[in-house]
């Protein structure tokens, strides 16, 4: 065992002195873009590998509902001339790459969120990539490139390939909505339900219900990736410089508070669930079964609602093939509702603001630790072409990165694909600090949504003082994780 680990150490030695060498700053170039630069020449040159095998580790619901299968197959087919056989790595979808790869354990292709990408950047567990190369360069926007981004002694790295936008959606009940929705919940006629346009109907809308022993809008307070939309629309952030200065935290930012205010306001109209993730573990089941009129969710889950929409049209009679055309007649996914400017969901005068999400980009990267980085550059530039992209978008319901297959599907996709155009979707940081982030915010989302709960005088946000010192807090929090607590992590 020993000499094995040797033989591996030698051979990542060499591949990162490799690395290490094309990361070194070009000074005749400047800051070279690394799509050009030497790095991925080196790295990504010769002839392309025959009779190999390489690893594809996806995330589990492509697996489960077959995207993968279809995608291994088509790739193998094409490329069965050079004896290139993909397969699923059959591996944990979060996989630590950082520490199983030295040893050989690991996969040539992986697909995950940038921010779980981007923190092997850091150690060189994963490789920089001459996108340029790729076929789906150009149909991606600048701002899906930039979540796989990093800068090294002054040039910059490309070291992933976007496939689709992750960000909070609204998904919502259509038989659910009240019978004189047209008439008394249409003010400017526009054919949209006011509830699902705007906070200020939803939560009226969602007060009647829960008066009526029903539940309207429900989702987990506690889920910062859902929440965090809520103080980014009143000018919060997660870290200054396009989130790259993990020294600048920026959850109090402008009127952040407000966004927290209504948080708590919104909680009042759910139960003691949204304290929690109860709420999101149990979203597709109870929106499936009727139980909830409207949930927040992320668009790569729609299939997963149409099954439980299926199985209970199911139960109550229908054909399989009725009760999937019935759920898809009835479930609607849309953006998440407009925001009152002033923050108050109870003031029906108060101007409306665009939701601005967290969001995030799913992708490719190659490992470091491949022995065949030409043949897994290949799947990934097949897996990103338009064709393989839009069958992903059949299967799952994405929103494509892709320009091409987000304009072909329209509806959701060309939506999302217009808001992270805009600038309406806060991409989550690609720096190793984003970690630190999520347990001071969980614990004030926990506490403000339980606030709602608790009798007032017992409660801890009611001034707007109140909820600023609670998010001053949540900053310290993050700053003393990221600096103080832990004293290797670096700037950025």
């Amino acid at each position: 065992m020993k000499g094995y680990k040797r033989i591996i150490s030698m051979a990542l030695a060499f591949s990162l002195a490799l690395y290490g060498v094309g990361c070194e700053k070009n000074s005749d170039s400047g800051n070279s873009d690394v799509v050009s630069g030497n790095i991925t020449d080196k790295i990504f040159s010769g002839d392309l590998e025959r009779n190999v095998r390489i690893n594809i580790l996806e995330n589990d619901t492509a697996i489960e509902k077959g995207y993968l299968a279809e995608l291994i197959a088509a790739f193998n087919e094409e490329y069965k001339d050079y004896g290139i056989v993909a397969v699923d790595a059959n591996m944990d979808q979060y996989l630590d790459l950082a520490n199983d790869g030295p040893y050989g354990y690991g996969p040539d292709v992986l697909y995950q969120a940038n921010d779980m990408l981007m923190k092997y950047v850091e150690g060189k567990h994963i490789y920089p990539l001459p996108v340029q190369r790729l076929d789906c360069y150009q149909q991606i926007p600048q701002s899906a490139w930039d979540a796989y981004k990093s800068e090294m002694d002054g040039s910059e790295y490309i070291c992933g390939v976007p496939v689709n936008v992750q960000a909070p959606m609204l998904y919502y009940r259509k038989d659910l909505l009240p019978e004189n929705w047209e008439t008394n919940w249409d003010d400017d006629k526009n054919g949209i339900p006011d509830m699902v346009e705007n906070f200020n109907d939803m939560y009226r809308y969602s007060n009647e219900l829960k008066l009526s022993g029903k539940q309207g809008f429900m989702f987990s307070i506690y889920e910062v990736y859902f929440s965090a939309g809520f103080l980014f629309s009143y000018g919060g952030y997660v870290f200054g410089d396009n989130n790259k200065d993990s020294q600048d935290i920026g959850f109090n930012n402008g009127e952040a508070y407000k966004g927290a205010r209504l948080l708590k306001k919104l909680a009042g109209i759910m139960n003691e669930e949204t304290i929690d993730d109860t709420i999101t573990r149990n979203a597709y089941g109870k929106l499936g079964d009727g139980s909830y009129f409207a949930v927040i969710s992320t668009p790569d889950n729609y299939t997963t609602f149409i099954d439980e929409m299926k199985l209970n049209y199911q139960k109550q009679g229908l054909s399989e093939d009725e009760a999937k055309a019935k759920a898809e007649e009835n479930l609607v996914i849309t953006s998440i509702p407009l925001l009152p400017e002033d923050g108050d969901i109870t003031n029906d005068n108060s101007k409306m603001v665009e939701y601005k999400a967290m969001g995030g980009i799913n992708g490719y990267a190659i490992s470091a630790y491949t022995k065949a980085p030409n043949a897994a550059l290949a799947f990934v530039d097949f897996a990103t072409s338009y064709e393989m992209v839009k069958l992903r978008s059949d299967f799952l319901g994405i929103a494509a990165a892709r320009e091409d297959v987000a304009k072909e599907t329209g509806g959701l996709s060309e939506m999302l694909y217009t808001k992270l155009s805009n600038g309406y979707i806060d991409i989550m940081p690609s720096i190793r600090a984003v970690s630190q982030i999520w347990t001071p915010c969980q614990t004030f989302l926990s506490d403000l949504a339980k606030d709602a709960f608790r009798p007032e005088d017992e409660q801890k946000f009611l001034t707007d003082d109140d909820f600023k010192k609670g998010l001053e807090t949540v900053n310290k929090q993050i700053y003393d994780a990221i600096y103080t607590l832990n004293s290797s992590e670096s700037k950025g």
